[in-house]
């Protein structure tokens, strides 16, 4: 069996490709390596994958046509895509949107004429965010909820992701699955993210900045469990019959306030957070909490990973990744 994985080097789709190659699959990584982050990190992540016998990497930006289709080349064909790469960021989109459309949607319909051009038309998993419900006050979110009023051009961006595997899927029968990943972490994770800021800064004995005055709840999700249902998600395309949805919430199903997640990153670091009040940012939203109730009946998902072990893991990464 063959993989695509488009951001390979990212966070989440290196750990994905890391799965699968475990699982007995050959694997081509996409990613075009931009610096949004430490540029470094994704070469550490790389250097694991390139270590494995059924791991080629090509390096191209998923918003040019040509340059995906060479680096794949033109006689792969693929089993499935599981399309990771995209401009990430909530905060970030306010001051650069263009990379947001770029990666985001243009990018989002190169991945799906590749499928097409290619002889078995391989079905594409990609990934979408619990940012598609915007500031949606009724919680859980499901799948079922509006979501058409988004709070930030990330969150728009990911909803018209979604909107054209709708349309690729009414004119092409193209097959897919969007999953709307809900702020995932662990090691390996990004340094623009929540986990690392505030352990970096912990260890360090600097203040961490709590928007909205520290009244945050999120469904922090470990990535282990992530790539468990992205796994599942694999499966479920690949059996022809199977009806699939068109996305599945991928979250924790427990949402935790910040100063129980802080608490939890201060318990492994046995260090004090020094806390900074700011107010909540334009883009962001007070809650996120995801029904799980169709990635559990379909794809078999059932998030195991606390925050309190999971952060535990990360902080001891943590240090050794920075030791290093």
């Amino acid at each position: 069996m063959k993989a695509i994985v488009t951001g390979a080097a990212g966070f989440i789709g290196f750990h994905t490709a890391r799965r699968l190659l475990s699982q007995g699959w050959q694997v081509v990584g996409v990613d075009n390596l931009n610096a949004y982050y430490d540029v470094g990190l994704k070469q550490a992540r790389l250097s694991l994958l390139e270590g494995e016998r059924h791991f080629r990497f090509a390096q191209a930006d998923i918003a040019d046509a040509s340059a995906l289709a060479t680096a794949i080349g033109a006689d792969v064909d693929a089993d499935i895509i599981v399309h990771l790469a995209a401009q990430a960021g909530v905060r970030y989109s306010i001051e650069n949107p263009h990379s947001y459309i770029a990666s985001n949607v243009t990018g989002q319909v190169t991945v799906f004429e590749q499928a097409l051009k290619m002889p078995s038309r391989p079905p594409v998993l990609y990934a979408s965010s619990s940012s598609v419900y915007g500031a949606n006050t009724k919680i859980p979110f499901s799948e079922a909820d509006r979501v058409d009023q988004p709070v930030s051009v990330y969150a728009a961006s990911k909803r018209a992701g979604e909107l054209l595997a709708h349309s690729y899927m009414h004119v092409h029968g193209l097959r897919s699955t969007g999953l709307r990943f809900f702020t995932v972490y662990g090691p390996w994770g990004r340094p623009d993210m929540a986990p690392w800021l505030f352990t970096r800064a912990i260890l360090a004995g600097e203040p961490i900045k709590l928007f909205n005055h520290g009244n945050m709840v999120r469904d922090f999700t470990y990535v282990d469990d992530v790539v468990a249902g992205i796994v599942g998600a694999v499966n479920r395309l690949l059996d022809r019959e199977a009806v699939i949805e068109p996305f599945y919430n991928i979250g924790n199903n427990k949402p935790v306030k910040l100063v129980d997640f802080i608490a939890a990153i201060e318990k492994a670091a046995e260090r004090k957070a020094f806390r900074e009040m700011h107010p909540m940012p334009p883009a962001d939203v007070p809650c996120t909490y995801a029904d799980i109730t169709l990635a559990e009946r379909d794809l078999g998902y059932q998030p195991q990973m606390t925050v309190e072990e999971g952060m535990g893991i990360f902080v001891e990464w943590f240090r050794g990744f920075n030791r290093r």
